[in-house]
């Protein structure tokens, strides 16, 4: 077996938004398909910002688009094997058989835009 490792989740205030990962946590089998979820909770209303997933090692920006709080964004492709998807108010990486390098830590880092 083979694992990705721990994900990081992410719960804090980010200016008027809380962030919150999901799993914490999980073990994947090279080939596996894995979705990541980050949900993005408005306490003040917002008008766009950017959204990043990150693999820990190296600070890899794997994704990264800039969205608006209401409006769906349809698959978009990243990597070979990645793809984002927003439907508010939750994000969505798909990691679409998962190789040995896919290995890590997992952060999804939400930026207000002004």
């Amino acid at each position: 077996m083979w694992g990705l490792g721990v994900l990081i989740p992410l719960l804090g205030a980010v200016g008027a938004l809380q962030v919150i990962q999901e799993p914490r946590e999980m073990r994947v089998t090279v080939g596996d398909t894995v979705a990541l979820r980050c949900w993005v909770l408005e306490a003040e209303p917002w008008e766009l910002l950017r959204l990043e997933w990150v693999q820990e090692m190296g600070h890899r920006v794997l994704c990264a688009t800039r969205l608006r709080p209401t409006t769906p964004v349809p698959l978009v492709p990243c990597a070979p094997h990645l793809r984002l998807a927003w439907n508010p108010p939750h994000a969505t990486l798909s990691l679409f058989r998962a190789r040995g390098d896919d290995a890590g830590r997992y952060l999804c880092r939400v930026t207000l835009e002004v």
